[in-house]
């Protein structure tokens, strides 16, 4: 039996005893880290949110196992936060989609849910009516045509069924319940509304796809209404990314469970403590390129130079070499090796150990020596 069959769905209960130590030491965190970024200059606290909205788009998405382009994401929100940046490059309409439905849950926050707003989410992310080769509904509710909702996995004639959803016809009236909920949730801690939420919307499972990702965008327009800011620096879906195996075997065994959802509660609130701790590592990053480029304010970088460097401080992924550069900054590889050993003159880049075709360069931090 499913949560949404229960006799007394959806009269959610959590023990508060048993998640009060949890509670307060997210919060206790969540708090910190606000501190810690308001303690910040507002082209800095962009940065970070740039950086964390970046990473929440490409993390959310890969949990349904799609990857988007970095660089068309970052570009996308760094043109819609109205950030200054060179190098930015055109985002295709899906990448754009995802972004606008994140910056308006998170952005606008604090305006109502609503069965309209939602509607538009689910086009943004569907823009063109198909999910990859299936063409689904977008922009309503699921009708069932193509059988019960249900979420499989394993190969065909030995399936494992996970989870069914509630028959379609009975979305439209679950949805107002939520909704209505959603705006009025009565007096619980934001923290456990946003867990709430979160597996409500799941098991409700109102779309032909993209629920998921829309009740992460719930959850997360949960805790900027608590936080009141319009800024994102920790990512949750980054967390349950990192936690993907655990975080399915939990909504799992709660959508079958009783609906005493304290163990989902518990598991929300560890993840979210453990976004927040990660996001540590997101201020280092955008403390470490603002220290950089404050060493090389005078310094006469090309074009060319500050693109990759800009790479390079957002997180490159592998080693950059003569090939990569070029590819990168659109120029030859005589040029790029010019480019590349002026930057070791000026100490910004030394060369890796090692040699031949497999030559690297790294990035020289504050501190370090060339």
């Amino acid at each position: 039996m499913y949560l949404w069959e229960r006799t007394d769905w959806p009269q959610f209960t959590w023990d508060n005893q048993n998640l009060g130590s949890l509670l307060a030491q997210v919060a206790r965190e969540q708090g910190r880290l606000l501190g810690k970024m308001e303690g910040l200059g507002f082209d800095l606290r962009q940065e970070a949110h740039l950086h964390t909205l970046t990473e929440d788009v490409l993390k959310s998405s890969e949990i349904e196992g799609e990857t988007l382009a970095p660089d068309q994401v970052r570009s996308s929100i760094a043109r819609r936060l109205g950030m200054d940046m060179g190098g930015l490059i055109p985002a295709d309409r899906h990448v754009e989609g995802v972004v606008d439905m994140m910056l308006n849950a998170t952005g606008k926050a604090a305006e109502p849910l609503t069965e309209e707003r939602l509607f538009a989410w689910h086009s943004a992310l569907f823009p063109t009516g198909y999910s990859g080769m299936n063409k689904i509904r977008v922009g309503s509710w699921r009708d069932d045509s193509q059988g019960p909702m249900q979420v499989i996995s394993g190969p065909l004639g030995r399936e494992k069924v996970h989870y069914k959803a509630p028959p379609a016809n009975r979305v439209a009236e679950e949805m107002s319940r939520f909704l209505h909920w959603f705006e009025q949730p009565g007096e619980h801690d934001p923290l456990l509304i946003a867990g709430l939420a979160h597996l409500w919307f799941v098991t409700i499972h109102p779309f032909e796809d993209g629920n998921g990702r829309i009740a992460r965008a719930i959850a997360d327009m949960t805790l900027a209404r608590a936080e009141q800011t319009g800024q994102r620096y920790y990512s949750m879906s980054a967390q349950i990314r990192r936690e993907q195996k655990h975080y399915y075997d939990v909504l799992e065994m709660t959508q079958k469970g009783e609906l005493d959802v304290t163990r989902w509660q518990t598991w929300f609130l560890d993840c979210l403590l453990h976004a927040i701790e990660a996001s540590q590592e997101t201020l280092t990053a955008v403390l470490g390129k603002a220290r950089f480029w404050e060493r090389f304010a005078k310094t006469p970088f090309n074009e060319r130079q500050v693109k990759v460097l800009n790479k390079l401080l957002d997180g490159f992924e592998g080693k950059l070499t003569t090939s990569k550069w070029a590819k990168i900054a659109k120029c030859s590889q005589d040029t790029a090796y010019r480019d590349i050993l002026t930057l070791i003159d000026y100490e910004a880049l030394r060369k890796d150990s090692g040699g031949g075709r497999s030559t690297s360069y790294s990035l020289v931090l504050k501190g370090e020596n060339s």
